[in-house]
């Protein structure tokens, strides 16, 4: 197995995903520092498990406080909260099918099965997407 190189600087497609990998892998990483610190000034410190304050740092979805001691999830439950939720999904999930791409294109060298597995992840990915949308917007 070679090593990959970089891509070359342009827009090209190679490129631009190994810039968005990048600049995903710090959104992730800022939006679950801002779902963190967020349930704690909200309250977390004081009404939450451990394991309840890290399901809400990276799914931020009201559902997970129900059954805390917190008396009012009116704070918690508001639209800024489901921006996050559809942040990270995107990002998790376009992070995750673009670094899976990588990995079979290293291993598969047939510019046919190039195009076929391409394909099918480009529909799992819609898949997962309509399937993590539909979740944060209906929960």
């Amino acid at each position: 197995m070679k090593p990959r190189k970089v891509p070359t600087p342009g827009w090209n497609f190679e490129y631009l995903m190994w810039l968005f990998t990048r600049i995903s892998g710090a959104a992730m990483v800022l939006l679950a520092l801002i779902g963190f610190v967020g349930a704690l000034v909200m309250g977390a410190r004081y009404h939450m498990d451990l394991g309840t304050l890290l399901r809400w740092t990276f799914f931020p979805n009201p559902n997970h406080v129900l059954n805390s001691d917190i008396p009012d999830i009116a704070p918690w439950a508001n639209a800024y909260w489901q921006i996050m939720q559809l942040a990270l999904v995107f990002f998790g999930a376009t992070h995750g099918f673009n670094g899976l791409r990588l990995v079979l294109e290293e291993y598969i060298h047939s510019w046919g099965w190039h195009m076929f597995l391409r394909l099918v992840l480009m529909v799992l990915w819609l898949i997962t997407l309509g399937a993590g949308f539909f979740l944060v917007l209906t929960s």
